[in-house]
């Protein structure tokens, strides 16, 4: 797949702001490793602890604009987080699992050996290059808007690591090699002009005790 089609010529130039990727926080299928895209799940006590901690990392930014997926974990945790959300963006949305919702990649992987979402996508869901148009797409919204200030994408683990791949010009399947905790931040910018990730998969700070478990879930 290519680079992302409508590319701004502001890519090129190098704009000093950033687009600020946030996961998420902790929700019970997150935590029990399920699948989770469409089905609407509100955050854990744990889920909203972590998003509350995300606030000082995010304070001093000068948002252009704040997108979220549609989902109530994104828009709980953008909130929690300190953040205004300007638009809810469709296609943030999480990797549409189809008959794979709800399940764990143990469970899946046992039905059919070798099977990975990055490969192979989601049995009558979206396929690698399907999620990858539509993330394209919040690509082609967001940079344009970096000449005014940072854009922040609240958004989903899988679907977040294929934005981050396309940013920096892989196919969405290579999203397989970016590890996404529930609510870290990331960061997407350029250097010399080129698409780089910046910072990749930040925790927030430990608030009030141990921090909850952040492990990647699927």
């Amino acid at each position: 797949m290519d680079a992302p089609a409508g590319a701004a010529a502001s890519w090129l130039t190098g704009p000093v702001n950033e687009i600020l990727l946030i996961r998420h926080g902790e929700t019970t299928w997150s935590a029990s490793h399920r699948h989770t895209s469409y089905t609407d799940l509100d955050l854990t006590p744990d889920g909203e602890r972590q998003a509350r901690a995300l606030a000082p990392l995010l304070a001093d930014r000068r948002f252009a604009r704040v997108f979220s997926s549609p989902r109530q974990r994104a828009t709980r945790t953008a909130a929690l987080a300190g953040l205004t959300v300007d638009a809810i963006e469709p296609d943030l949305a999480e990797w549409h699992y189809g008959e794979y919702e709800g399940r764990t990649t143990a469970e899946i992987q046992a039905e059919r050996p070798g099977w990975t979402i990055w490969t192979d996508g989601g049995q009558g869901g979206e396929s690698p290059e399907q999620v990858g148009a539509r993330l394209d797409r919040v690509l082609d919204r967001a940079a344009p808007l970096l000449e005014q200030g940072d854009v922040a994408l609240v958004g989903h683990g899988h679907s977040l690591r294929a934005l981050g791949a396309r940013w920096i010009g892989l196919p969405p399947s290579a999203g397989a090699l970016l590890r996404l905790d529930t609510a870290t931040l990331s960061v997407l910018g350029h250097e010399h002009g080129r698409r780089v990730i910046r910072r990749w998969n930040l925790p927030a700070p430990p608030t009030d005790g141990d921090a909850p478990d952040r492990t990647t879930r699927h």
